[in-house]
């Protein structure tokens, strides 16, 4: 049996975190390949494994794919101004990610998740669901891997809208595809509040919807 007071807090304080990412701490290679061994153990859609890690440490070019990141800075203020002003929690979000977006270049780790043979299909639900669920347990498992060992991260999507652009700085092969983008860093402190969520009474239906 595992102390649940533990697991729960790593569970529920596993934050996006943006801006208390420590720019300035370099991060251990053997750390971040603990942590994608951790990640390997996650379940995929007929034991296939097609898990793959690209993992950026050199300063130009964690630079080129912060440069295509901020463009989705436009999208951010576009959506953030359609948001009511007492969402108070979300404009915070929109706010942080903003500066995540101007500083991901000074993160000493860019990791970009990805898996091979990208479906032909996108049409097809299911295989839709498959794809995804055979590599986001094992980022998930990853970013929970990070934080037991001190260390933040945060899912972002917004460089997805120039994927083969990306994939052209990178090398990434045409059957390959990314599915995220995290800045990986040790915290400046490590007490994460728990987030304002709903009673999960109101979100769950028995037996029928």
């Amino acid at each position: 049996m595992f102390k649940l007071e533990e697991t729960d807090k790593l569970l529920t304080t596993t934050r996006a975190v943006r801006r208390r990412l420590d720019f300035d701490r370099p991060v251990e290679r053997e750390v971040l390949l603990d942590c994608v061994r951790i990640s390997q153990q996650a379940p995929t859609g007929s034991n296939s494994q097609k898990w793959r890690w690209v993992i950026l440490t050199d300063a130009q070019k964690k630079l080129a794919i912060a440069e295509v990141y901020r463009r989705g800075c436009a999208i951010l203020d576009t959506v953030q101004a359609d948001t009511p002003a007492e969402e108070q929690q979300t404009h915070r979000v929109y706010d942080s990610a903003r500066f995540l977006a101007l500083n991901l270049h000074r993160a000493p780790v860019i990791v970009i998740p990805c898996i091979e043979d990208r479906p032909a299909n996108f049409n097809d639900h299911c295989v839709t669901a498959t794809t995804y669920g055979s590599i986001l347990p094992a980022v998930w498992s990853f970013q929970l891997a990070l934080r037991s060992r001190g260390l933040g991260s945060a899912w972002t999507t917004l460089h997805l809208i120039w994927e083969q652009e990306v994939a052209g700085l990178l090398d990434i092969p045409n059957d390959v595809m990314q599915v995220a983008l995290l800045p990986v860093a040790y915290t400046v402190g490590q007490e994460f509040k728990l987030a304002d969520r709903p009673d999960p009474e109101s979100i769950v239906h028995w037996n029928c919807w």
